[in-house]
């Protein structure tokens, strides 16, 4: 099968960069090919793996940079005559939709929707994109799929296909790994310290300057045993000043955009995803693949990563009273930690599944190619 991926992210790109690369591994027996900036981390991954195909493609929507974008897509996706445009958010959604409109219907390729965030789709551009350029939707979590009931997308196909992740690849460290990553980003291994870690990124809307508040009010023997560990880009200096004013400065580490988040996760007692708004997180189940008790917040589907009180806790959104209650409740009891952490791991193991996520995404490209009248392609 011929797959284009498109993906409108600039620089980092976050969970849809994951999203993509997944894919783009699972589907090394199929002929893939990938549209995004030239400037992304994304375009940098994709150009190293084997058998993929990366174009250099942005998606603007300033009209004088739109047009010659969109002819440019089209030019390939003609030339190319893809079996699956698999996009990403609106950006690349409307242009792929643009740049098939008036293709012979035996030249059209099927497009699947992928829906990462949970914002409306309930606009004049989604109703044109679900009229014009969709076959398929799928959706990250439940909480997305509902999402969609009165839409325009009701129409097709709602598949609900949770993110799969290389659970060997991020997996529990050996003390040996805990160590050093420990030495490398805290400067000591001190077992005494409890150590919050979590690679969801800064921004303020990640919620984790409520993880902060609530650390800072902790009784002070608790408060001062306590280290947090945020990769992602350097925040903002309004949030730093806020987190002098708690004198908390000297509690929490800023490491920076890592390619390689599992020092972060390898070094740290507890996984959180406190975030405001969120599909379902990556990084909150990289963290329970790596066998850390997460704390997440009610965002979304923030919930469905796991289940409270046996491989996590799930905490009110922005609630910091509630959040500083259930860290004085679990942090003594080391008993509890352990055995959290033994069902996070197992959870990661039985659900999170790489294959599973492919093999359900792939069986959604096959699904809406059935009645297309071009021949074929091996599969």
């Amino acid at each position: 099968m011929k797959i284009l991926f498109t993906n409108f992210h600039k620089r980092n790109g976050g969970g849809h960069v994951t999203y993509i690369l997944n894919l783009l591994r699972q589907f090394a027996d199929h002929d893939c090919w990938l549209a995004t900036p030239g400037s992304s981390r994304l375009f940098r991954y994709a150009s190293a793996l084997d058998g993929v195909t990366v174009r250099d493609q942005t998606f603007t929507s300033r009209i004088g940079k739109l047009i010659p974008e969109v002819r440019q897509l089209r030019q390939l996706i003609r030339q190319e005559q893809f079996d699956i445009i698999h996009v990403n958010a609106s950006a690349d959604h409307r242009h792929v939709m643009l740049a098939c409109l008036g293709l012979p219907r035996q030249q059209r390729p099927r497009i699947i929707f992928t829906k990462h965030n949970d914002h409306s789709v309930h606009t004049i551009g989604h109703r044109l994109r679900a009229w014009l350029g969709t076959d398929a939707v799928i959706a990250v979590s439940h909480y997305v799929a509902g999402l969609f009931t009165d839409s325009a997308y009701v129409r097709f196909p709602i598949h609900v296909i949770h993110h799969g992740i290389d659970v060997q690849y991020f997996a529990p460290p050996t003390r040996a790994e805990r160590r050093a990553a420990r030495q490398a980003l805290l400067g000591v291994d001190d077992p005494k310290q409890i150590v919050f870690g979590s690679t969801g990124g800064t921004d303020f809307e990640k919620g984790w300057l409520e993880l902060v508040y609530a650390i800072a009010g902790l009784p002070d023997a608790l408060r001062r045993r306590c280290r947090i560990i945020m990769a992602g880009d350097p925040p903002q200096d309004d949030i730093i000043q806020t987190i002098l004013g708690l004198q908390m400065q000297d509690q929490v580490i800023f490491p920076g955009l890592l390619d390689d988040t599992r020092p972060v996760l390898a070094a740290s007692d507890l996984g959180f995803v406190l975030s405001h708004r969120e599909a379902l997180s990556y990084a909150a189940r990289e963290s329970m693949a790596c066998g850390l008790p997460t704390i997440v917040s009610d965002a979304g589907g923030l919930p469905e990563n796991l289940e409270h009180g046996v491989s996590g806790w799930i905490t009110p959104v922005q609630d910091v009273t509630a959040l500083r209650t259930l860290l004085a409740q679990i942090l003594p009891d080391e008993a509890t930690l352990a055995t959290v952490a033994q069902h996070t791991r197992q959870r990661a193991e039985a659900l999170f599944n790489l294959s599973v996520f492919a093999h359900s995404t792939m069986n959604v490209y096959k699904d809406v190619r059935q009645g297309c009248p071009r021949t074929e392609r091996g599969v």
